[in-house]
């Protein structure tokens, strides 16, 4: 089978070669070491420069690919709106879509599959950081901001950065089998489908950004007493500051209210408890400290649109 993997300066490194890697693997793992071959697809001839300023040889450009592949996957980049506007991109793109057996995005690589209206009517997934431009933009996607990698149809699309390497072992799994896709998991380290979606990563990432150190603080020492009754006086003076003063700073650096971080943080505890465990909704509840069952419910259909039991529903693995 034939890989194309499209490119552009500024692309992310591992959102190429972790796919590839994954591919080459299960090609190993398989005995068939020709299962997979890869064409690196540029826009224009010459060297391309990674974001992390490692330069590598592309095989091919959108004007002088001459064969047929299998599977497309466009690559994503920190840059990769300032792509697609360009008309012969967008040409080249829709053209492979109407050959290629499986189509699909790594990471931000799905704001170019939109702007092709490749995405017109489907469900996907893209990193959590543009998932709600992507959303706005483009108003007929169906944007799941949740997802490490989603499939519909002959679409496929993936998170952030290292979710390419789930999405193509995914992949893998359907070219090669089970047996196959668990000896790359296992050899290359990974879950064979990894647990939780994005929400796992989006209240501890934030605990991260904060400039100073008694906001950060207090934000890991939310993550570990959800359960406390977690009011602005008590963060306040948990971080040493007057309660005027840490709201201010707290908003400054975090871009949102010590409140809205509190619910968030609690709402991706429930989430994890509601795709690891069956635990009753009331002890979820009560464990990521929503007051109850009520509030729990209130907090899932404002942000995220289902009921708690819907999401369970959907995402724990005994119901997969």
């Amino acid at each position: 089978m034939r890989i194309a993997l499209l490119v552009f300066p500024g692309v992310q490194l591992l959102d190429v070669a972790g796919p590839m890697d994954v591919f080459r693997e299960a090609a190993r793992q398989s005995g068939k070491p020709d299962a997979y071959q890869f064409d690196l697809v540029a826009l224009e001839d010459g060297p391309v420069r990674a974001d992390n300023g490692l330069l590598f040889q592309p095989t091919a450009t959108i004007d002088t690919l001459d064969h047929a592949v299998d599977t497309l996957l466009v690559t994503g980049s920190h840059e990769v709106r300032d792509f697609s506007a360009n008309p012969r991109l967008v040409q080249w793109l829709q053209r492979q879509a109407g050959v290629v057996r499986r189509i699909g995005s790594v990471c931000s690589g799905a704001w170019l599959l939109a702007h092709a209206g490749l995405l017109d009517g489907k469900r996907v997934t893209t990193h959590w950081n543009i998932s709600s431009a992507l959303a706005r933009r483009f108003e007929r996607v169906q944007v799941e901001h949740d997802q490490i990698y989603l499939r519909d149809g002959k679409l496929y699309t993936s998170a952030g950065v290292t979710a390419g390497m789930d999405l193509a072992l995914a992949l893998v799994e359907e070219d090669l089998g089970r047996a196959v896709a668990l000896a790359v998991a296992r050899e290359l380290v990974m879950f064979i489908k990894r647990p939780g979606g994005q929400a796992q990563f989006s209240a501890h990432l934030a605990a991260q950004t904060a400039q100073r150190s008694p906001i950060r603080q207090v934000q890991e020492w939310v993550l570990e007493n959800l359960a406390q009754d977690l009011t602005v006086d008590q963060l306040a003076a948990q971080a040493g500051m007057s309660v005027r003063n840490f709201s201010r700073a707290f908003k400054s650096d975090t871009g949102e209210t010590p409140a809205d971080f509190v619910e968030a943080a609690r709402l991706d505890a429930a989430r994890r408890m509601l795709e690891e465990s069956a635990s009753p909704l009331k002890r979820v509840a009560a464990r990521s400290g929503f007051h109850n069952q009520t509030s729990l419910r209130r907090a899932f259909v404002r942000r995220l649109g289902v009921t708690p039991g819907d999401y369970r529903n959907r995402f724990h693995p005994q119901e997969a």
